[in-house]
């Protein structure tokens, strides 16, 4: 596998990394991810389009925050990337950028993938669940603190029967 540096851009708040590995343009944004800095971005991932990588895997592990012009760039990306026959993978999202997608519901448009090594190793059809997410009923699995009492998606939002509250 190639794992030579093809470059990196920085700007205070955000610094781009972008390796070739194997057939894939690995792209590691790392900091804030917002209107300030997306160009960041959105020009590394243009080059690496550019230069015919049509399959990119983005490794959200350093990524720290996540605003709607981030989400912009990723799901442009994600548009130009299948249109070349490939698509956006998303491996590493912190709990606090996984949310920005799951609010908005993002996240059933991208392939997500627990670490870049499952991304780098999943060779499946952009869009489709990745193996290492899938768990009973195709729903996603190894999300932090899900199966544990008390840690686990927002109850906020769904009807009080649904709760569990005890309203009178």
């Amino acid at each position: 596998m190639d794992r030579g540096t093809v470059g990196s851009a920085q700007s205070g708040r955000l610094l781009v990394e972008v390796r070739e590995e194997g057939t894939s343009a690995v792209v590691t944004p790392a900091g804030e991810l917002d209107h300030h800095t997306a160009d960041l971005l959105r020009e590394p991932i243009e080059d690496c389009l550019d230069r015919g990588f049509a399959r990119l895997v983005v490794d959200c592990s350093r990524l720290e925050f996540c605003d709607s012009t981030g989400l912009n760039v990723l799901l442009g990306a994600r548009l130009k990337a299948e249109a070349a026959g490939g698509g956006v993978h998303l491996a590493g999202m912190q709990p606090v950028v996984a949310r920005v997608f799951e609010i908005t519901g993002a996240e059933a448009v991208f392939t997500v993938h627990a670490s870049l090594a499952a991304a780098l190793a999943d060779k499946a059809a952009p869009g489709k669940v990745a193996p290492d997410k899938a768990g009973p009923g195709g729903s996603e699995a190894g999300r932090p603190g899900e199966g544990k009492p008390g840690t686990g998606p927002s109850r906020a939002g769904r009807p009080a029967a649904d709760r569990g509250d005890q309203s009178p």
